[in-house]
């Protein structure tokens, strides 16, 4: 297991995912097209709070110099935590472990046997994988309405409140390595959302909020989605995020204390470490010897949030210095909450926290100037959270195939600094060869008319938001205090039962269909525990990655499709009986 062994996969892996992901919080198919003057013309100037002024179109220059001042903090914000989040939390970040198994498989050189068998495994789970999504794509349609991600599984009512299972291979396969408790959460938390609150909800537009707004408008019923989700991660992510600090502080002031216990895993104490196997032992000493140093994480991001505080305003004059400035004082906060997340379900809610920072940033100043500012607080946000998440995933690949953190650190730098160039000059091509954002053209770019009312919106300040959601929120922020203590204060064989916040809080926004698909693969999980637990135990972890491998590598042959223009030749979808 030569680390060195391994170098050249790593060095290719963690330099090509930040370019990729910052394809995705770059934004530019949301806040960036949102701020250019077609965004504006196809909302039209007649639409209340949309003004001639309220623009900046796409310049290489400044979206490169954009992408530079923002992207390296996240990269900064959550190093020191790395231990907590991979060793002492036990975060499964599901497609970190699926990727670390993935690479494990072709350079195994122990138990060759058994890791014979789980190479093979994985290779069957990953071809029907991918032979079950190209399947899928030939009933998919055109659009995102057809198919066997939209078959109503538990009926057309279910349906339409996102109960159904989407057979997706990869949340299937997140089931199989997240712990039970984890995937029960999330499917306790789309019962109480999609099954009781939001139902309820939808019963008083007309008078809580106005009927017959569009899905993405903050003035209904999505504006109780978006808030009272994040206020739930924000209260978990915030108990979690002062325990570490007090326990940190406890264990300086007395080396002998013992942390207590955290919400997953926990730190083990004297008896518990003496359980771990040699591997485990030996993966915590790489992990953990091989460290970036605290001061360099920080005296990083310090420096870099000064540089981008005098920059970023340069960029968007709308953007007031100590606006920045505040922005990164509470975006460690965010990316802790998305990173724990990621850790928990595999599900990054980096526009989410995108779109709390645009409406926060857009109603703080207000019509002079809050659109454009609003859509610039939303980029410097989801580049935080975005990368600090994806980091974290990449450590647990890293802590899985013993790889060292230094280099993996390094690898993430220089992709990041490739990304920031490589993602603007690809978008910029597009941008000068297609008429993006044309609602009749091959490039739509649907959600830049989506941020850009969001922004107008935001505007109004919290006035715009619907009744009472404000008060609900407050109450499941502290809700998730309490549940959180409660975990921490009541007996193990009690607190295993007790779900956890922040995965409950996930479906509330994304939908119910996923926590069904995870939900199905803690049930096979579990069935086959009891059936036969040491095969469960060796093979699990390969047929989950096997899934969620295949369903990744699917991506390539459909992107390939979309551009090409080939459309699925079916459109499978489902409608009420006449009869009925």
């Amino acid at each position: 297991m030569c680390v060195c062994f391994r170098l050249g996969s790593y060095i290719y892996l963690y330099c090509s995912l930040p370019i990729t992901s910052l394809v995705l919080a770059g934004g530019f198919g949301s806040y960036m097209l949102a701020m250019d003057q077609r965004t504006y013309d196809l909302i039209g100037p007649d639409y209340p709070g949309n003004r001639a002024i309220d623009v900046k179109n796409p310049s290489l220059g400044w979206m490169i110099g954009f992408m530079f001042v923002v992207s390296f903090l996240g990269l900064f914000s959550l190093v020191a935590l790395r231990k907590v989040m991979v060793i002492d939390y036990k975060l499964t970040y599901p497609s970190g472990t699926a990727t670390a198994m993935l690479i494990n498989s072709f350079h195994t050189t122990t138990g060759a046997e058994l890791a014979d068998k789980q190479v093979r495994c994985l290779g069957k789970y990953l071809s029907i994988s991918f032979l079950w999504n190209c399947f899928k794509w030939f009933f998919s349609g055109v659009g995102d309405s057809c198919g066997f991600d939209n078959f109503p599984s538990l009926g057309l009512t279910a349906f339409k409140n996102t109960f159904y299972f989407d057979f997706s291979p990869t949340y299937i396969g997140c089931g199989l390595i997240c712990p039970h408790i984890v995937n029960c959460s999330t499917l306790l938390g789309a019962i109480i959302s999609w099954g009781f609150l939001w139902p309820y909800i939808s019963t008083k537009a007309g008078e809580w909020y106005p009927a017959n707004l569009g899905n993405n408008d903050f003035n209904g019923l999505y504006g109780y989605k978006v808030f009272i989700s994040v206020a739930v991660i924000l209260g978990d992510g915030l108990y979690n995020l002062i325990k570490i600090i007090y326990t940190t502080i406890k264990e300086i002031m007395n080396a002998r204390s013992k942390q207590g216990r955290l919400p997953i895993g926990g730190i083990q104490d004297d008896d518990e470490g003496s359980k771990l196997s040699e591997e485990e032992k030996f993966r915590n000493k790489i992990f953990i010897n091989d460290s970036i140093p605290a001061w360099l994480a920080g005296s990083g991001y310090v420096g870099l949030a000064a540089i981008s505080t005098a920059t970023v305003p340069m960029i968007f004059p709308q953007l007031k210095w100590y606006l920045v400035l505040s922005a990164y004082i509470v975006a460690p906060l965010l990316a802790f909450c998305n990173s724990y997340g990621t850790g928990l379900t595999d599900w990054s809610l980096a526009s989410t926290y995108g779109k709390i920072g645009l409406f926060i940033f857009a109603s703080w100043i207000g019509q002079n100037g809050g659109v454009i500012a609003g859509l610039a607080a939303c980029g410097v946000m989801m580049s935080i959270v975005s990368t600090a998440a994806d980091l974290m995933q990449d450590f647990k690949t890293g802590y899985l195939t013993l790889s060292s953190p230094r280099s993996m650190f390094v690898s993430q730098l220089i992709g990041t600094a490739l990304g920031c160039v490589i993602a603007p000059l690809t978008f910029w091509l597009y941008w000068t060869a297609f008429d993006i954002g044309n609602p009749d053209g091959m490039f739509k770019a649907p959600y830049a008319v989506i941020f850009r009312e969001m922004s107008i919106l935001g505007v109004e300040g919290f006035s715009a938001l619907p009744q009472h959601c404000l008060a609900i929120c407050c109450g499941f922020f502290v809700a998730a205090l309490v549940i959180n203590l409660l975990r921490d204060v009541t007996p193990k064989n009690v607190s295993k039962f007790i779900p956890i916040p922040m995965a409950m809080a996930i479906p509330f926004y994304i939908g119910a269909y996923f926590a069904i698909d995870m939900f199905v693969g803690t049930v096979i999980l579990f069935v086959w525990e009891r059936v036969n637990r040491k095969e469960c135990d060796d093979f699990s972890g390969a047929v989950a990655s096997g899934l969620i491998c295949g369903d990744g590598i699917w991506t390539v042959p459909s992107a390939i499709l979309s551009i090409l223009r080939i459309d699925p030749p079916i459109c499978m979808y489902f409608k009420p009986s006449l009869a009925s």
